[in-house]
């Protein structure tokens, strides 16, 4: 057996809100975190002076969309593989070893999550959740399953969980990125939602709501989701039922941020609402920080100017601004963001048992989060799969 031990860092566990100077060691075969013993061949890595945090989870992506408009999604399923293996690549530059995939094509999330389960692929752990489900002419329509009534919401939910979705996806109201409908916009409604998520939770796995507007948003978290996608109009009576019912928030803060970057060559309906909801965006984000609801880190990587890697340490910046310290962002983009995905026995902490997945850092990002895009290494069960 052969173990490689890591001496001398200050590490982020995730079982609290600081740092430890500690060792830990990492089976090479298996690629988790073990108990340091007399029975194989170690090598030594001194990590004095760097700091040690557990790999990120990015709760919201969209892999197969390519965030610089070169290739259309939906068209041909080896492009778009193309585009998902070079946005995943993208994210272990970014610290990210995990994500949640909340709408893809062609399977494509859930074919590449099964292959890195296995094994064959050396990528972020993928949780797929395959096409999103949405009513006739919804959003994100052109690239999802069009469901009307209990019974195709319940079918459908069904199918995807058939071919391997760990998660299922639901419109429950319009968004920015599509012309015809404004964010406010009620689309599946209470009982749709609802049919699809006793489906997920049957089999036992997650449900997750894009949800902008305060009556989808409320539709959303009767409905029993999980997670509510960006919450951009949120009141109190929302984040209060969040918080009654434990439903975590995934803001995206990002994705408008990043789409308000860029006004010259994006269409003026997506830049208009864009620039609409960023403040209300920001208001709910701060309200559900005050009120205390479960927060986790997701970017929406993949919507225009929004990419897999330069965008998470601004979504990180964009949750400080919101009220968060820079603990409590760091637990949302590790233990939080695997308590939601259900992965939390492999990912999310570094202790022993779980895999080594994490990223060593020149600087302290409890002092300033800017340090995931200063010196770093990135590890995935173990291995070196990004250096700067």
């Amino acid at each position: 057996m052969s173990l490689t031990t890591y001496r001398n860092a200050q590490v982020f566990t995730g079982e609290s809100e600081v740092f430890t100077r500690m060792d830990f060691t990492v089976n090479d075969e298996t690629g988790r975190l073990v108990e340091l013993d007399d029975s194989g061949t170690t090598r030594v890595v001194d990590l004095t002076s760097k700091y040690v945090v557990p790999g990120l989870i990015n709760a919201h992506v969209h892999v197969v969309l390519d965030p610089y408009g070169q290739f259309t999604a939906g068209v041909n399923p080896v492009v778009d593989t193309t585009v998902a293996l070079n946005n995943l690549q993208q994210a272990f530059a970014a610290g990210v070893t995990y994500v949640r995939d909340l709408g893809s094509t062609f399977d494509v999330d859930l074919t590449l999550a099964n292959l890195e389960r296995q094994g064959q692929q050396l990528l972020p752990g993928i949780v797929g959740s395959g096409p999103a489900l949405t009513m006739t002419g919804g959003h994100g329509a052109n690239l999802g399953r069009e469901v009307d009534g209990m019974d195709e919401a319940r079918k459908a939910a069904r199918e995807n969980m058939k071919r391997g979705a760990k998660n299922v996806k639901l419109m429950a109201t319009g968004g920015v990125s599509v012309d015809g409908e404004q964010p406010t916009d009620v689309q599946l409604n209470e009982d749709e939602l609802t049919a699809a998520v006793l489906e997920a939770h049957h089999k036992g796995v997650t449900a997750a709501a894009h949800a902008q507007g305060t009556v989808g948003i409320k539709n959303a978290v009767r409905a029993g989701v999980d997670s509510v996608e960006h919450a951009i109009y949120m009141d109190e009576e929302a984040a209060d039922m969040m918080l009654a019912r434990g439903t975590v928030i995934v803001p995206t803060l990002v994705a408008p941020w990043a789409i308000n970057r860029h006004p010259d060559v994006l269409p003026d309906f997506m830049v208009k609402k864009a620039q609409e909801v960023a403040d209300s965006h920001m208001e709910s984000m701060k309200l559900a920080v005050q009120r205390g609801v479960k927060i986790a880190m997701g970017t929406d990587a993949g919507t225009p100017y929004n990419d897999f890697q330069t965008a998470v340490v601004q979504e990180l910046l964009m949750m400080q601004e919101a009220g968060m310290t820079p603990a409590q962002v760091l637990l949302a983009a590790t233990v939080l963001g695997a308590e939601l995905l259900h992965v939390a026995d492999d990912a999310g902490k570094l202790v022993n048992g779980k895999l080594a997945d994490f990223v060593v850092l020149a600087n302290n990002p409890l002092a300033d989060l800017h340090a995931f895009v200063e010196d770093r290494q990135v590890f995935k069960k173990g291995q070196l799969v990004f250096q700067s």
